[in-house]
């Protein structure tokens, strides 16, 4: 089994959306007060809502504390945006 990239890229770029409308509708931060509140780099913070970066499961979580939402929440609307048949892995 392989990974797939253009499901990866999906991953990414999904959870990147997730994190900027939580961040910009729910939490009403900006990407510049959020990094300097919370010690995160900007460029990172960008990337990663871009979809352009992967995220590490502990910046994740720093991010879901920061946004005011519990980590496994962030993963459950992630895994309803991508869906029950979604698999990064290629058979």
């Amino acid at each position: 089994m392989q990974v797939n990239h253009e499901k990866s890229q999906l991953f990414a770029s999904t959870l990147g959306e997730i994190l900027k409308e939580i961040r910009s509708t729910h939490s009403g931060l900006t990407i510049n007060r959020l990094a300097n509140e919370y010690e995160l780099n900007k460029g990172t913070l960008s990337k990663l809502e871009r979809g352009n970066n992967n995220c590490q499961l502990i910046t994740l979580w720093l991010l879901s504390e920061a946004l005011g939402v519990k980590c496994s929440e962030l993963i459950k609307i992630l895994e309803e945006k991508l869906g029950d048949d979604f698999s990064l892995l290629d058979e």
